[in-house]
């Protein structure tokens, strides 16, 4: 292999602060910053948004995160267009 065109592999800790999980893995992500493991010693961090702990997929739990409204922007943008017509004379008949 050539030297110095390999990005760095290396154990990572990877953190779901909404959840409380951290799991240690290999990577090659960025990060500057750092944690003490159950092991006593100091990996990368990487904090995660949502993780297989967090995930209503993964958990069965359904957690409904829509701070800025999307869904009812959707709705508002398509409840007068063709496919709600078809909708509506599906269900009236």
């Amino acid at each position: 292999m050539k030297k110095g065109i390999h990005p760095n592999y290396r154990p990572v800790v990877f953190q779901d602060a909404a959840a409380g999980f951290s799991f240690l893995t290999r990577s090659t992500v960025d990060t500057d910053d750092t944690i003490k493991w159950e092991d006593g010693n100091e990996y990368p961090l990487v904090k995660l948004d949502i993780s297989s702990a967090s995930h209503p997929f993964f958990t069965g739990k359904m957690k409904f995160v829509d701070t800025t409204g999307r869904v009812e922007k959707f709705q508002k943008k398509y409840q007068r267009g063709a496919y709600a017509a078809k909708k509506d004379d599906a269900e009236a008949k």
